[in-house]
């Protein structure tokens, strides 16, 4: 869905009301005493992850994941953003509510051996801008502890050019089922620079061929979007694609998702290969069509291009809206952002 073709109505700055979250490494029942599906998970696991796999379903239901970062809230409902320069997450929602994440990539979380927790459920995101953190000082505060680089995006010299960053949107996930799989042994880096003798790399080897696993974004036969971590094989036509059998994945536009960061959130890299996921005698076959990567390839020009990008893609989000640029409240950021003080005896 294009920014135009968003769904209308009162478009307005920062007006959502407040819903604490969850404090991290607890999984407290609902505020009414009720259990949730997010109990089923193991404790502390989930809020120990940096980041998670997120999948909405594109206008032509394509199963689109990229990576984020997640809080979950006291009420059993999880909290995720996006900036108005990478909106199609929330056009995506506000069209078909059914979404999927995925916890399965470990760094930074201090846990070995970390289980995977797969979770589904309906998304809303209002079209109300947000130009500060209330509703999501907790998941703030989270972020500038686990990616302290992001604190120079405050300071006065990044501002202009950081401001996009900080005009988010809220999306919130109601989860209605929780599997729990078992980490996924990583091997050795499959050669995807050739299919075979004679023939050309397919779409995305390079991409994929960044890391041992990929995480795959599918439909059900209902056709809600599951997820699944993977290791791909490449074949003269496609990427052999190996599924959990709690993941029952239909024939059908889906997607390889590649993406790293280091310990700190940092260094991150993400990139998407787009295709036709279809069944044969070997298994499960993504032929892959296209290659998306929003934050370029890893080169030092990249930078430049997508900031000049991400700026013209607010102002476009903003201008259909009737809204003028709002002003980021920066004092209420910096105040999440400095450290905690050293308490007495520390």
């Amino acid at each position: 869905m294009s920014p135009s073709s968003a769904p209308r109505g009162p478009h307005t700055h920062e007006t959502d009301p407040v819903r604490p979250l969850a404090p991290a490494g607890e999984c407290p029942a609902g505020r009414s005493g009720a259990t949730t599906p997010l109990d089923s998970a193991p404790p502390g696991v989930l809020d120990a992850y940096r980041t998670c796999e997120f999948v909405t379903l594109a206008k032509d239901g394509t199963p689109l994941a990229w990576p984020t970062a997640v809080a979950r809230r006291e009420d059993g409902t999880l909290l995720l953003t996006t900036s108005l320069a990478f909106a199609q997450k929330a056009f995506n929602v506000r069209r078909d509510g059914r979404v999927a994440l995925l916890f399965s990539d470990p760094t930074g979380s201090g846990l070995e051996h970390a289980p995977q927790i797969f979770v589904s459920g309906r998304a809303e995101c209002p079209d109300t801008v947000m130009t500060g953190p209330r509703g999501a000082e907790e998941y703030w505060r989270r972020l500038f502890e686990r990616q302290p680089h992001s604190r120079a995006y405050l300071r006065l010299p990044m501002r202009p050019m950081m401001s996009w960053y900080y005009l988010r949107l809220l999306i919130t996930v109601d989860p209605e089922q929780v599997i729990v799989r078992p980490p996924l042994e990583e091997l050795p880096n499959h050669d995807l620079s050739a299919t075979a003798a004679g023939t050309p790399p397919l779409p995305g080897a390079e991409q994929l061929g960044r890391t041992p696993t990929a995480v795959l974004a599918a439909r059900s036969a209902s056709g809600a979007p599951v997820l699944a971590r993977t290791r791909p094989r490449p074949t003269r036509s496609g990427y052999l694609v190996e599924v959990p059998a709690d993941c029952p994945v239909e024939p059908g536009p889906a997607s390889l998702l590649v993406h790293r960061h280091d310990e700190l959130l940092n260094h991150m890299y993400n990139a998407l290969v787009r295709g036709d996921l279809r069944r044969t005698d070997a298994g499960w076959l993504l032929e892959p069509s296209t290659v998306i990567e929003p934050m370029g390839s890893g080169r030092a020009s990249d930078a430049l291009r997508v900031l000049s990008r991400t700026k013209r893609s607010t102002d476009r989000y903003l201008r259909r809206r009737g809204l003028r640029r709002p002003k980021v409240q920066w004092d209420r950021f910096r105040a999440l952002a400095e450290p905690e003080p050293p308490t007495d005896g520390s």
